[in-house]
């Protein structure tokens, strides 16, 4: 478990570390704003693009195989950064560790699932793996900056090194080689991993595009026309393979169309509450970034401190309403903020808590009611699954938000100082993205319920195949 909680370290710490160090990096690589952007984004794209890529392989290959390759992999892509000069040596070291990420973090999650039996086992060792990473998650900009105090931005990244190393070790000395029986031996559909990757890569970038460019700008637009196309081919040919690399009947599972909507729901609310916050803080309160960041330590404390209730909390109510009630509680969340934050910052602190409270259940229940819901020799392409839910909606969270304040707010959202008209229009565009998004959210966590029930009904009727996927 050790070298499981590594990798999830690892993941988080990796993305909040390096943020605080982006102005340094600016001015010792030369480095223009757009690469400074392709610096953090291109670990995120990668990560993305090739999580159900890796997934499907790993369930293939081996899940502790592929998880040794790719903290093999970190580690040499992170002590590469002692020998980076330029800025586009240092987003290929990026690219790098977002594929080890993609080939490290589902299998954690599929190796955690498929080392105990019982589910109340399974949530204690899935809520101490993601402790672990929300510990990372939270002390990354704090460490970063005391870290830049007295040693080179570098070392931020080669601090993997020796996390990688210990990952490593404790994968290959604590968890046995996978079972031949639990994997499958059907051909890899390369076709169809090639164009499932390019679908996640274009939409994560759509989004990027639509908040930097704006909607005037053909390029969004035409990489989501894109998206979409290789969207509708991959769904062709996943459904006319032979040997598809996802078979589509497994997303009509009933448990695990239901996790994933939940997933979904939470990434979507997250990315755009988390967003909305940084502006509403920094730019219409005028906090200092220091001060902004105390802002959000209620939602820190609750996601790190509620890993204690996380398990007492499944156990009274069950999997299942412990997924919709959590998933609910960060609707709720999102629909405080976009009613009620103009008038104060104790509605954001209510919000940020509630959304932090159903975050820390959902990200467990949700994602282990994925993989119960899959056979067996499918788990880590179920895991990749809940990770791709939750990066494309957290895109597109982040790109409804930027895109309505781009329509309804008038001059520089970056200046010093608002007009009592902008201010208005700000307050206008956060509350109707917020309800926006807040409707999206809900109408997901209602799809989830209902397959829920029917999952539940399902499993009183017929017991699951562990090997031959059932028809929703």
């Amino acid at each position: 478990m050790a070298g499981l909680a590594a990798v999830f370290l690892f993941e988080m710490l990796d993305n909040s570390i390096l943020n605080v160090a982006l102005p340094v990096i600016g001015r010792e690589l030369h480095a223009s704003t757009t690469a400074l952007q392709w610096v953090t984004g291109a670990y995120a794209v990668v990560f993305g693009g090739l999580m159900l890529a890796f997934g499907a392989i790993a369930d293939r290959s081996g899940r502790r195989r592929i998880m040794l390759i790719g903290l093999v992999l970190l580690g040499a892509a992170s002590l590469a950064t002692a020998f980076v000069t330029t800025a586009g040596q240092l987003i290929a070291v990026r690219a790098a560790m977002g594929a080890a990420a993609a080939m490290t973090t589902p299998g954690s999650m599929a190796l955690a699932f498929r080392l105990f039996d019982e589910d109340g086992l399974r949530v204690r060792a899935l809520t101490l793996i993601s402790t672990v990473g929300l510990i990372g998650l939270a002390i990354g900009p704090t460490a970063g900056g005391l870290v830049l105090a007295i040693a080179p931005w570098q070392v931020l990244l080669l601090v993997n090194v020796p996390i990688a190393a210990l990952a490593f070790l404790g994968v290959r000395s604590g968890i046995a080689a996978d079972d031949p029986a639990g994997l499958h031996r059907d051909p890899l559909d390369v076709p169809g991993m090639l164009l499932g990757t390019a679908t996640i890569v274009l939409a994560l970038l759509a989004p990027t595009l639509f908040v930097d460019e704006g909607t005037g700008s053909w390029a969004p637009w035409a990489v989501t026309a894109a998206a979409a196309v290789t969207a509708v081919c991959f769904v062709l040919r996943e459904r006319l393979a032979r040997h598809p690399l996802l078979d589509l009947k497994l997303l009509a599972l009933p448990l695990v169309s239901s996790g994933l909507a939940y997933k979904a729901a939470a990434g979507l609310a997250t990315a755009g509450l988390g967003y909305m916050v940084t502006l509403q803080l920094q730019l219409d309160w005028g906090w200092t970034p220091a001060l902004a960041a105390i802002g959000m330590l209620p939602q820190v404390a609750v996601l790190i401190a509620g890993s204690a209730f996380v398990n007492p909390f499944v156990q009274r109510v069950g999997l299942d309403r412990a997924a919709w009630i959590s998933a609910a509680a960060v609707v709720s969340g999102l629909a405080v903020y976009g009613l009620l934050s103009r008038f104060g910052y104790l509605w954001v602190a209510i919000a940020l808590v509630l959304v932090a409270a159903g975050m820390r259940v959902v990200g467990v229940v949700a994602g282990l009611n994925v993989v119960r819901g899959l056979p067996g020799n499918r788990t880590t392409i179920g895991t990749a699954l809940v990770d791709t839910a939750t990066e494309v909606t957290s895109g597109v969270g982040i790109a409804v938000t930027g895109t309505i304040l781009a329509a309804l707010f008038t001059g520089d959202i970056a200046t010093s100082s608002w007009s009592p008209q902008q201010t208005g229009e700000f307050h206008q565009a956060v509350t109707l993205a917020g309800l926006a998004l807040t409707v999206v959210a809900a109408l997901l966590v209602g799809w989830g319920i209902a397959r829920t029930r029917r999952a539940a009904g399902d499993q009183a009727a017929t017991p699951v195949d562990d090997t031959v996927p059932q028809d929703a």
